[in-house]
């Protein structure tokens, strides 16, 4: 997307070259600075941030108010805001909590954007007001889209400007790192741990309560900052979920965003009435959000800076298969194990490998990897075996050990390590030198070198793994999914009925008929159950069965029924099932004398030898909405521990990625004499779940357990669902925006031919590099994102897989499954953040002009930016393009001459008023 600035209140084009969210350059980039609680008093904060502002370079006016003082800092004060000379664009307020909100609505009456409120204690109530001084400073702020980071914050850095808007006790150097984080503690505890390694920043940011600004406004604006190369986050809570989601999708596209994320542990699990609300904690949830935004999470707050350090040299693994030389034994074996922690792979080493190094090192080496040179090792050693295993196609990486020994100086070795790597790039190479003054030297060379180097084999074993996840990070947000084998067709009538039916009754569990009948609807496979009230009509229908049945109780109080001796299997007989039943009845009873028993269910037993006992479900976290959850079952499900999180809506890549990391996928894979289990059968499963939750926000939790899955498909033997009536729409719920089916529609073009109209997917990738391939050169210059020539893979994901809260792409495309049927043309919109203004982007061949498809494409993209509240829509298009040109003047669009391209004019609509009436 081409960034966009929104210019309010004005009808003239956005400046395509700059894009920010509301009014934070105000924030990041001031002009003017007034600082109101200035003062001289020492070990004051308002003296601090006096000194900071005023000794750090800041090339503009910084004015402080308090009528206290004639000066502060040598500098004339002002008494109140109104006696100020110039509109400050940035003020720091550094008052009592009961002058904030005046002062906010007094600096935005005057044209201030932008406040730093370092000022705790704003959760108190406001005097003679029903409402907290929090609340009245944002509604003081909302009607002049002045911006507040904080309160209760350490302030904003910007040391390449030489802005130190905070009482930080250190001004840090310019560089290229952003930090954000909610604590001040942790900025200036960072700011320590960096300036006595010489590390610099473009922005440090202390968000504090983030009242306002929060991680999603500053990923927004960090990302199209040309002065960040790097963005380090540590999250203690997210405030708003799916701006964090959007943001951060957008940023780790363009740069590296690495988090540290604190409370991994909680004191004490919360109470839960499913396995899978037991097993989804609040750590995983995060875990799950930062990998599907594309970022890299590390556990520590040096993990940060090593791993800032280690993706500025190291190029991305291929894999996660580590090959280790060393002339230690015993650091190789630590090392080993670090890399099984991680989940990583040692190398297995080809037998090419294996006879280059016979043939140059001692006949005691190890003969396998981890590579052991022995302990006398030389130079030359190191160099024969980094240069042979490098060489070997199945190693992704290679890290390099030296352990002090008299034989050969560090320094020595190191520089036989450094000549054989050269300037390659693949395998990316690991060292770590132990030691401390021994192997100084060393680190100093690689350091020189951009060699990544660390002190121990364990810190180098969690870089090659933080690479590891990173790039699979990356991959997943360009990857291209595979499409469904047919189309989802579920029966929504019908799952809206018994949602319906249960909340009217004021029930909020589905009984295990009601939950198996709704999945049935979303095409998920399930064994009949049937629903009785007595022993003896149980026995009925066990005379009716086949075989053996599954005798089950059935009570809205009972949520595992295995647990109280509510489950019998292997069933023979009626008289058998009754007897069953009696006794179930009479257990039940008296151990649970409170439970509502309103009968049992009986089902045919299902005969699926060497099928695997899966679970699949769905939880609802406070934070980020419904999380799906996939790992092996069974009734043991909490103490095998073996599951994963992820959030909706899934596509087959997702479901697929979901399942490869539980340990059991290794074995659903197949192994030894057993098959492999139809594992497009399970992530079209979790598709479909996930497409349940998507459709109804009445679904709180879902458990189905066992799922079991062999190499002929998989099938639900028993589902608990959990209800809940909601206000809201299950995309409103949603952390990440599903697939707008809603804009899908069948159009017939004045030719007579019928197309769809809908929105692309992820899946379309392969058509679109087909519809890029069949334009003419001048026909893929038609927006300002137009490529020249037929998309790289890059490109085409970038058009594919969106983020449907801020861009969407419809796309004029022949009936069929997505990724299997040809797309003809597309228009594309792309929000700013703030979703102010828009731009477009419109591809049309010339065989199917004149038809209705330009305006039809325009028409659509107007009236959705229209529904989504947008005031502006801009765009370019050739000025030999008449026709294209003449759609865009018949809908209202003004012309602009481009001074950037005179060969091309620039169309603005100022978006109100009656939406057009489709064609």
């Amino acid at each position: 997307m081409v960034p966009w600035r929104p210019i309010l209140g004005l009808d003239v084009p956005c400046d395509g070259r700059l894009m920010t969210i509301r009014n934070l350059d105000h924030l990041f980039k001031p002009r003017s600075i007034a600082l109101v609680g200035a003062s001289r008093q020492q070990g004051s904060v308002g003296a601090r941030i006096a000194q900071n502002l005023f000794r750090n370079g800041f090339d503009g006016p910084i004015m402080p108010v308090n009528p206290k003082y004639r000066a502060v800092e040598g500098v004339l004060t002002y008494p109140d805001v109104a006696s100020l000379p110039v509109t400050p664009d940035l003020a720091i307020i550094a008052t009592p909590p009961a002058t904030v909100p005046g002062l906010i609505a007094e600096l935005g009456a005057r044209g201030t954007r932008a406040a730093v409120v370092i000022t705790a204690g704003l959760g108190q109530e406001a005097e003679a007001q029903d409402e907290t001084l929090r609340q009245a400073m944002l509604d003081a702020a909302r009607p002049h889209l002045l911006r507040v980071l904080g309160p209760n914050c350490l302030g904003l850095l910007v040391p390449g400007m030489g802005l130190n808007a905070s009482f930080a006790h250190i001004s840090p150097k310019p560089g290229h790192l952003a930090f954000a984080a909610q604590s001040g503690a942790v900025v200036t505890s960072v700011l320590d741990w960096a300036t006595s390694r010489n590390i610099g920043f473009s922005h440090l940011v202390s968000l504090g309560d983030m009242s306002d600004v929060d991680f999603g406004d500053v990923l927004d604006y960090l990302a199209n900052d040309p002065d960040t190369s790097a963005i380090l986050l540590y999250i203690e809570s997210i405030t708003n979920a799916r701006k964090f989601m959007s943001a951060g999708r957008v940023a780790a596209r363009m740069k590296p965003v690495i988090v540290v994320k604190t409370g991994r542990h909680p004191e004490g699990a919360r109470a839960a009435t499913s396995h899978t609300g037991a097993l989804a904690g609040s750590d995983e949830v995060y875990d799950a959000a930062f990998r599907r935004a594309g970022m890299l999470r590390v556990l520590h707050l040096e993990e940060l800076f090593d791993a800032v350090q280690t993706l500025a040299t190291v190029a991305p693994p291929r894999g996660d298969r580590l090959a280790i030389v060393t002339n230690g034994g015993g650091a190789g074996v630590m090392a080993t194990d670090a890399l099984i922690d991680e989940a990583g792979h040692l190398a297995e080493l080809g037998e090419r490998t294996i006879a280059a190094l016979d043939a140059a090192l001692p006949a005691t080496w190890s003969g396998a990897n981890p590579v052991d040179l022995i302990g006398d090792a030389d130079a030359a050693r190191y160099a024969t075996a980094v240069r042979a295993v490098r060489a070997d196609d199945q190693v992704d990486g290679l890290l390099v050990i030296n352990c002090p020994a008299a034989v050969i100086s560090p320094s020595e070795a190191a520089k036989a390590v450094i000549d054989v790597i050269g300037d390659e790039g693949q395998p990316p190479v690991f060292t770590s030198w132990i030691g401390d003054g021994s192997a100084q030297e060393a680190r100093r060379l690689f350091a020189e070198r951009g060699i990544a180097t660390y002190e121990t084999p364990e810190d180098a074993v969690a870089a090659f793994m933080q690479m590891v996840s990173y790039r699979r990070n990356q991959l997943a947000l360009l990857e291209t999914p595979p499409s469904l084998h047919e189309a989802l067709t579920p029966d929504v009538a019908v799952a809206r009925g018994l949602i319906d039916h249960v909340l009217g009754e004021g029930r909020r569990w589905m009984t295990e008929r009601e939950a198996k009948a709704l999945l049935a609807a979303y095409e998920v496979p399930v064994v009949a159950t049937h629903t009785v009230s007595t022993p003896a009509e149980a026995a009925a229908v066990a005379e009716r069965s086949a075989g053996p049945v599954a005798l089950k109780i059935d009570s809205p109080d009972i949520t595992h029924k295995s647990d109280v001796g509510g489950v019998t299997l292997d069933l023979v007989g009626p008289e058998h099932v009754e007897a069953a039943a009696e006794a179930m009845l009479g257990r039940i009873r008296r151990t649970h004398p409170d439970a509502r028993l309103t009968g049992f269910t009986v089902q045919e037993m299902v005969r699926r030898p060497g099928a695997f006992e899966l679970i699949i479900g769905m939880t609802n976290d406070a934070q980020f909405g419904p999380m799906l959850l996939f790992g092996q079952g069974g009734t043991a499900v909490e103490v095998v521990d073996d599951k994963t999180l992820a959030m909706p809506p899934l596509n087959m890549r997702l479901a697929r990625d979901m399942m490869g990391r539980t340990r059991i996928f290794r074995l659903l894979r197949g192994y030894r004499d057993r098959p492999s289990v139809h594992l497009d059968a399970i992530a079209e499963t979790l598709m479909k779940l996930s497409q349940l939750v998507v459709d109804f926000a009445e679904i709180a939790e879902v458990d189905i357990n066992p799922l079991l899955a062999d190499d002929h498909g998989v099938i639900a033997l028993d589902a608990r669902v959990k209800l809940m009536a909601s206000e809201v729409s299950g995309t409103e719920r949603l952390a990440i925006r599903p697939y707008p089916k809603e804009l899908e529609e069948s159009i017939r073009l004045d030719d007579g031919r019928e197309w769809l109209l809908r929105p692309i997917l992820p899946e379309d990738e392969p058509a679109l590099h087909a519809a890029f391939a069949g334009f003419a050169p001048d026909e893929l210059r038609l927006g300002p994102r137009a490529p020249v020539q037929a998309p790289r893979h890059v490109v085409a994901a970038r058009f594919t897989q969106l983020d449907y809260d801020r861009e969407m792409t419809l796309v004029l495309a022949a009936p069929g499954l997505p990724g299997r049927s040809e797309i003809f043309g597309f228009a594309q919109l792309s929000a700013d953040p703030d979703n102010e203004c828009a731009e477009f982007t419109l591809f049309v061949p010339r065989d199917i002009r004149g038809l209705g498809a330009e305006a039809m494409l325009m028409e659509r993209i107007i009236g959705l930016a229209r529904r989504r509240g947008i005031q502006q829509v801009t765009g370019e298009l050739s000025l030999e393009d008449h026709a294209l040109v003449d759609v865009c003047d018949s809908l209202g669009f003004a012309r602009a001459a481009n001074g950037d391209d005179p060969t091309t004019v620039r169309l603005v609509l100022r978006v109100g008023g009656v939406e057009p009436a489709p064609r």
